[in-house]
């Protein structure tokens, strides 16, 4: 099993080269050494690739498996669906040594969870969250184990951030990123990698051709130390349904323009009731739309003209208890209301 892993990493090693040599988008060989060898350290991706497989993991459960990869010296991070309802869970080096983790903390909406192992080899160092936000066009590489092959990479760009995605509960993860590096089942857990090897996303899913999506760093970092120390973790919650005011939401609502959320629905003995105004659904030109209810502008200054806006903020800035101010437009008029954040409950109905 050695020799066939040994094997597999040296052909991607090649892969890498062959992959540089095409995006230089010519016809020439590739640089060779002075033994005539060629050589990858040209290649971006083979650097970072060389720098990060041996702390990227196989997570192997009784029902499936995916990737994780070492976030302290004794702690893998890996997706909450990924380790499912598991205690504990297997996990292989890229030398192909096998050792038993205990899942410590999950978190499903956040869709992260926490494994504790002891022993691991020295060569597998933690992979640091990256410090700053990832932007669009940044170009990342995809590490893990689709469909069980072992120590994949795939490359490509940032092609979105601060998205919404489904997380297990049902709810949404906000802040996420979006790339168009190939995802398949199996990556889901591993890292996505700047070029300086910082790590921009914890892998979620596949979405489709060139788009999958990855928990941002900044997420990751405010969950995990909860996981390791608690496990598990609470979100903040506002307790309303709100939609983006389009142009036909102003019309509708005789708003002078399309901006903020318009509140449609309020929980019951949620944080916002009696606090937010619902709307209610009327058939305005053979449309039904909702219509009367409070429009958020902002959150503590913050502009919350899309749902992602404000679910981002939510989940990084404040802490379930926390009281935040909310400029609403009611009846025309803009006031400041005050709501003190609930937890999330465990689904949303």
């Amino acid at each position: 099993m050695v020799e066939g892993e040994t094997s597999r990493r040296r052909f991607l090693r090649a892969g890498g080269l062959a992959l540089a040599a095409g995006l230089a988008g010519c016809g020439a060989s590739a640089p060779t050494g002075d033994d005539g060898a060629a050589s990858t350290d040209t290649s971006p991706y083979t650097r970072v690739y060389r720098d990060t497989i041996d702390s990227v993991l196989l997570v192997e459960t009784g029902s499936g498996s995916g990737t994780g990869f070492v976030y302290d010296g004794t702690h893998v991070v890996t997706n909450a669906h990924v380790v499912g309802d598991a205690t504990a869970v297997d996990l292989r080096t890229s030398g192909g040594d096998w050792y038993e983790g205990e899942v410590v903390g999950t978190d499903p909406n956040s869709d992260l969870a926490a494994v504790a192992v002891e022993g691991l080899p020295e060569s597998t160092v933690p992979l640091a969250f990256a410090s700053e936000p990832a932007v669009i066009g940044q170009e990342v590489v995809a590490i893990g184990n689709p469909f069980d092959l072992d120590g994949s990479v795939t490359t490509g760009v940032v092609s979105g951030t601060d998205r919404s995605i489904p997380a297990p509960t049902g709810f949404n993860i906000p802040d996420a990123i979006q790339t168009d590096a190939a995802v398949n089942p199996g990556n889901s857990g591993g890292p996505l990698v700047a070029l300086d090897g910082s790590v921009v996303a914890v892998i979620n899913s596949g979405g489709g051709d060139n788009i999958a999506f990855g928990i941002s760093a900044a997420l990751a970092r405010r969950v995990l130390p909860e996981l390791i120390e608690t496990g598990s973790f609470e979100h903040s919650f506002l307790g309303a349904a709100l939609a983006p005011v389009t142009p036909t939401l102003a019309e509708a609502n005789d708003l002078a323009e399309p901006r903020g959320l318009l509140v449609v629905q309020v929980m019951p003995d949620g944080p916002a009731e009696g606090i937010l105004r619902p709307s209610d659904p009327e058939v305005v030109d053979g449309e039904r739309v909702p219509v009367g209810g409070d429009v958020l502008l902002s959150i503590e200054g913050t502009t919350t003209d899309t749902p992602e806006a404000l679910g981002s903020y939510l989940a990084l800035e404040t802490d379930p208890g926390d009281a935040v101010s909310l400029t609403i437009l009611r009846d025309g008029s803009e006031r400041t209301v005050e709501v003190e954040l609930g937890t999330r409950p465990n689904s949303p109905s």
